[in-house]
């Protein structure tokens, strides 16, 4: 029931949260100099085309009033229609977020492996070479901007040695795959094309590590630090005495203590990447729901800009949330936390 209790409070404060954001960002792309109508119609319209557009998109209304029009239809699934593709808003978001989720994903789970490895390796190496290799490359890697490894990996293997893809969408022109869940990778799997999915991960790759690399060697070095805190516990150092296996004690008592933090941290990390990928996706040219949102912010598409930040506001929230559930499943004094 406390479980159940923490999951409901969180569920409500980030409503609270995303509401806030909304107006937040309604507000701003608001305010900015620019006339919505004009943008969306262009220069060459007349007066009484633009005047039309403001009274149906309600822009002669007053500000709360214009917010409660979208919240209203935002609720309903319609989030009105973009001045840029002139399509509804929601048909983007439909066509542009499988591409960012496709990316976190492949960026995010796999980099949780390398993370514990790499934590665990060095933990079990203290003051040898991997320890200080995983711990230096970890300084490196957590210092350098997401944005700089995705130039970087463009002018080496895109164009220095151009070896991989680097910039050119998803998928090669000469490929085709059925429109199954929007995630190349696995439609091309699940059409039995293997060819088409081997290069939809090559196109995957750099992109993925771009994003994943600063993050990973910040998760390794969490798991690090709470594997070499955990072993001073006397718990540890009862059964270490009784002559159980290093490897045993290691998978079966300081793991799982060990991976709570790092899992808070890996949750909060992937919810990041969708804010990151904003830079990544425009860099490698990646056809994503952030890179609609980057153009969007350039051109004050308001409604495809206070959407795209719903999504990803909603995705940082779900994210958070189902951490916290793993975080107190792992450690039920957790759940006594939350519902104080």
């Amino acid at each position: 029931m406390s479980l159940l209790k923490s999951i409901l409070k969180r569920l409500l404060s980030s409503l609270v949260v995303l509401l806030g954001l909304t107006i937040i960002i309604f507000v701003l792309m608001r305010i900015v100099p620019g006339d919505p109508a004009r943008l969306a119609l262009g220069a060459n319209v007349s007066e009484e085309v633009l005047e039309n557009y403001r009274e149906v998109n309600h822009l002669n209304e007053s500000l709360p009033a214009q917010y409660g029009y979208w919240l209203t239809g935002a609720l309903r699934g319609d989030f009105g229609t973009s001045a840029v593709t002139k399509r509804a808003v929601i048909q983007d978001i439909k066509d542009f977020a499988p591409a960012t989720i496709e990316l976190v994903l492949w960026a995010g789970f796999p980099s949780i492996l390398v993370a514990l490895y790499l934590g665990v390796t060095s933990a079990q190496h203290k003051n040898k070479w991997q320890d200080y290799l995983c711990r230096f490359s970890g300084y490196i890697f957590v210092a350098t901007p997401t944005f700089v490894f995705a130039v970087m990996f463009v002018l080496i293997f895109g164009y220095w040695i151009p070896v991989m893809p680097t910039i050119g969408g998803r998928l090669s022109p000469s490929f085709t795959i059925p429109d199954i869940t929007g995630l190349y990778v696995l439609d091309a799997l699940l059409g039995g094309k293997p060819a088409a999915a081997w290069d939809a991960f090559l196109h995957l790759l750099f992109p993925a590590l771009a994003l994943a690399l600063g993050k990973t060697m910040q998760e390794a070095r969490i798991t690090r630090s709470s594997m070499l805190q955990n072993a001073d516990k006397d718990y540890i150092t009862m059964v270490t005495s009784q002559g159980v296996p290093q490897s045993v004690v290691n998978r079966r008592f300081l793991l799982k203590p060990s991976v709570i933090p790092t899992i808070t941290v890996i949750g909060m990390d992937i919810a990041a990447m969708f804010g990151n990928a904003f830079l990544v996706e425009r860099i490698f040219n990646w056809p994503g729901l952030s890179s609609y949102g980057m153009t969007a912010i350039l051109n004050k598409d308001t409604n495809a800009v206070c959407a795209v930040v719903l999504i990803i506001g909603l995705a940082f929230a779900l994210t958070s949330i189902a951490v916290d559930i793993v975080a107190m499943i792992l450690d039920p004094r957790m759940r006594q936390k939350r519902t104080r």
